[in-house]
């Protein structure tokens, strides 16, 4: 089985991209989304949408993946209730059964779930490109949702590579969306 690169999408939630209080530049980040999804698709890789209870509550409008990411038929959705994509959900089963290696993610919110999965996946032995334009976070009372998303870029680039939460052998890179690639490794 080859292994290869597969696209995480994490909470492109309807009630986080739009309503009463969207993540910092919903449009753009949705636009780059748009753009890395068809990218993946178009190399064959997987695309993965993490669906988050939490957001609106299961069944309401808030809670629909955005139509301007909507997943296609085929396309694995699965439901969380944690930050962590990886806790208590088949995530980690699901990409291991299709050859997975390196993952390649955006989504929301940057401060919480995008930083919660990005750690457990190297922890997991997963590479990560995290898409560096392709996550965002809303205000919060310390800091403003643009610097907490560019806070996170900074954070996690390198990160497992030699702190040895890694192991030195899996590690975060962060590039813009414009600039991953999708296919075999």
């Amino acid at each position: 089985m080859p292994t290869q690169t597969a696209l995480l999408l994490i909470d492109v939630q309807v009630g986080l991209t739009s309503g009463a209080a969207p993540v910092y530049g919903a449009a753009e980040v949705l636009a780059r989304i748009a753009e890395l999804r068809a990218r993946a698709r178009a190399a064959g890789a997987p695309v993965l949408y993490m669906q988050d209870k939490d957001v609106g509550g299961v069944g309401s409008l808030a809670w629909q993946i955005d139509p301007a990411v909507a997943p296609a038929d085929g396309e694995l959705v699965l439901r969380k209730a944690w930050a962590d994509s990886f806790y208590q959900t088949a995530l980690h089963d699901e990409l291991r059964a299709r050859g997975v290696v390196h993952l390649v993610i955006a989504g929301l919110k940057s401060d919480a779930c995008v930083f919660m999965t990005s750690t457990r996946a190297v922890a997991l032995g997963y590479d990560v490109t995290l898409a560096a334009d392709a996550h965002s976070t809303t205000d919060n009372d310390v800091i403003g949702a643009a610097q907490a998303s560019a806070y996170i870029n900074d954070l996690l680039y390198g990160f497992g590579a030699e702190d040895g939460f890694g192991q030195g052998q899996h590690c975060i890179t962060v590039r813009p969306a414009a600039e991953i690639a999708f296919g075999a490794r």
